[in-house]
């Protein structure tokens, strides 16, 4: 029997399994999607190869390019985009892990959405340093963009905050978890480790990071958590008093296995999962197991595998950050396609935040086409408002060949809104399409016209905030796009919470209805953290959750406030990852 399984090696799986095994603990670690040799033999530059839904190796499909992708039920027009594989959808995030506002934690005052963490946000903030450390998380580097955008921030009258805690409006340096250049890079061409370390501004960050070239796996620029807490649980035995987890790639999940304890609540005792690759199932024990699947899998699972759903809360309340963009064009070099996705952000708390985007050419055509008010000038679908940009809409023509002509003359400005979690958003087991070779497919439901008055408030208050700020940094022209549906930072599904009548897992992330059952990514999350990136929040509450764990059920003391962590770059950590030829 082992002492913990963990479903899902993404942004909450990964984190849990390493700081367990790093107690000692029996960790067995199974993920659905492929286990990437993260080379440039494997991952390159293109965003078709990377991104296309059907065959880009980032789509959520098995390892086997040659077969499709793994279905959702989509009633609604949206794009969902998720990566299966270890490492799940931090493989192609920006690395942005700034802290989320105080309001949306218990205690918390302010403009937010009414279901907030069961705690106060300084109960969080030593599992946010853990995190930093641990990956870490640096000051971004500057370019020009960051330079442009942060003048206009200014200018606008936003003042700079230097520390991490988020105090009112600011704008700021990204907090990202993308390792600083040092030596050659961003400075010669396709720079070598260890001539380069660190970030070598290739802007690529949504194809995988491969950089700096030659670099062992634990020193890659981008600090996703194939990267970072993969190597460090994959050697837990040769620092401290760890004992390596065990990874298994290729292995979908299908059902969590209950123990026969008659008159009580109902405890995990394993799960059953199917090669993805031989199509042989097996089942294994354990003492606790921990679901990290995501905001669609998670609930998909709990749904197949028969779990109690009292109080009809599984799956419900699907939340994102409904997303606009904001481009303005210069007259001069603004460097829009060097650097890491997002190195610069402007924070409205209470509505959201704001980020600068790196976008190389084909990403950049296709975000000024991505829209959902039709073709600027021609006919606007009845959408929206230009929040005081001179175009919303679809660029085409003269405008069109205006933005695209030099887009190292553009800013993009990304808006991504506080949401209220609402029930109507939900995932479910699909009712009209046939199950794949895994069992019932999930239904995703989100109805996109239905956002709260709030949400919607929040858009057109960013949208012009973006507007005045480009303006205030010097743009010549400004288009809002009014963005298509597209479905990303996911949250909430299996909200935590204080209430058991309105949420699925206690403060502590276990299964208000099933003991020894916990869960530990971004759908434990109480609400849409304040409109920010979810990542280091997800993070910061799956070490909370693992030291829950160990104590709770392994008779272990807390070590959060008590350790210094390692960082996953540590020389002892480089030393062990290359020791075991990762």
């Amino acid at each position: 029997m082992r002492d913990v399984i963990v479903v899902g090696a993404g942004g909450g799986g990964a984190v849990v399994a390493k700081e367990l095994a790093a107690r000692g603990l029996d960790v067995l670690l199974l993920e659905a999607g492929p286990r990437w040799a993260h080379t440039e033999k494997q991952w390159s530059h293109y965003e078709r190869k990377a991104n296309n839904p059907a065959s880009g190796y980032f789509r959520f499909g098995p390892s086997d390019l040659k077969k499709g992708p793994w279905r959702r039920d989509l009633p609604q027009y949206c794009y969902l985009w998720q990566t299966g594989g270890v490492g799940g959808s931090t493989v192609h995030f920006f690395g942005n892990c700034p802290r989320p506002p105080r309001g949306v934690f218990a205690g918390g005052s302010g403009d937010y959405d009414p279901h907030r963490f069961p705690f106060p946000y300084e109960e969080l903030v030593p599992y946010f340093e853990w995190v930093e450390h641990t990956l870490p998380v640096q000051t971004a580097p500057m370019g020009t963009k960051e330079e442009v955008f942060l003048r206009g921030a200014t200018r606008m009258g936003l003042r700079v905050q230097t520390g991490k805690d988020l105090e009112g409006e600011a704008c700021r340096a990204q907090p990202n978890a993308i390792l600083q250049p040092a030596g050659k890079a961003g400075k010669a061409k396709n720079p070598k480790y260890p001539a380069a370390k660190g970030c070598t501004f290739c802007g690529h960050c949504l194809e995988g990071c491969i950089e700096p070239r030659g670099a062992p796996r634990n020193l890659r620029a981008k600090r996703s958590t194939d990267t970072s807490y993969i190597p460090m649980a994959l050697t837990a035995n040769r620092w401290g008093n760890g004992r390596a987890v065990e990874l298994v790639a290729d292995a979908f999940v299908l059902r969590v296995d209950l123990l026969p304890v008659a008159g009580l609540r109902p405890l995990a005792g394993g799960v059953t999962w199917r090669s993805t690759k031989t199509g042989r199932q097996t089942t294994e024990e354990a003492r606790v197991v921990v679901l990290a699947g995501g905001c669609v899998e998670t609930p998909r699972l709990w749904f197949r595998s028969g779990l109690p759903n009292p109080n009809d809360r599984v799956g419900r309340g699907l939340t994102d950050h409904y997303p606009d963009f904001v481009i303005g064009r210069f007259s001069s070099y603004t460097g829009s396609t060097r650097g890491p996705g997002s190195n610069a952000r402007a924070d409205f708390p209470g509505y959201g935040s704001l980020e600068v985007m790196t976008l190389p050419p084909a990403l950049q055509a296709y975000g000024l086409a991505f829209s959902a008010s039709g073709i600027a000038g021609f006919y606007d679908n009845g959408r929206g408002t230009t929040a005081g940009a001179d175009v919303t809409g679809r660029l085409v023509g003269k405008r069109l060949k205006r933005f695209i002509q030099d887009v190292d003359k553009l800013i993009n400005v990304l808006v991504l809104t506080d949401d209220d979690v609402e029930p109507q958003n939900r995932v479910t087991l699909s009712h009209t399409s046939p199950a794949d070779e895994n069992g019932a497919i999930a239904r995703v439901e989100v109805p996109y016209r239905a956002r709260s008055a709030r949400t919607v408030r929040n858009r057109e208050f960013l949208a012009a905030k973006a507007v005045q700020l480009l303006r205030a940094a010097g743009a010549k022209e400004i288009a809002r796009m009014d963005l298509a549906p597209v479905v990303f930072h996911l949250h909430s599904t299996m909200r935590t919470g204080a209430d058991q009548t309105d949420s699925v897992v206690d403060p502590n992330g276990e299964s208000w209805s099933v003991g020894r059952l916990f869960v530990a990514d971004n759908s434990a999350l109480a609400n849409g953290v304040g409109g920010v990136n979810p990542t280091l929040t997800t993070q910061a509450l799956a070490t909370r959750t693992a030291e829950k764990i160990f104590v709770k059920y392994f008779g272990g003391e807390p070590w959060v406030g008590k350790e210094s962590p390692v960082s996953s770059i540590d020389a002892a950590v480089t030393r062990a990852v290359k020791a075991a030829g990762l």
